[in-house]
């Protein structure tokens, strides 16, 4: 099972959990599914947050084009750092 593993600095926690619920209609069109947000105990301004996702390929070029837009348009976006997890095959 893949997952995206997604870590954001300079945020606040009830923020992004709210953007992630509006946004989660098209994350599910698009093969991501939150699974846990978490805000980080020792810096309350950094949240972290995991999708599980059908196609980790489909998802790494979706996060690029979309990341690369949003930087487009704002180059001080605030993005998250992502990690693209896969379970290997036995």
């Amino acid at each position: 099972m893949a997952h995206v593993f997604a870590r954001l600095n300079g945020v606040k926690f009830e923020a992004i959990k709210q953007k992630l619920a509006e946004d989660a209609a098209e994350h599910a069109e698009n093969g991501m599914y939150l699974e846990q947000i978490w805000r980080n105990f020792d810096n309350s301004d950094e949240v972290v947050f995991l999708f599980r996702v059908n196609d980790l390929n489909h998802c790494k070029e979706l996060m690029k084009k979309r990341h690369s837009e949003a930087l487009r348009n704002d180059p001080n976006a605030k993005l998250p750092e992502l990690t693209f997890l896969d379970e290997p095959q036995a």
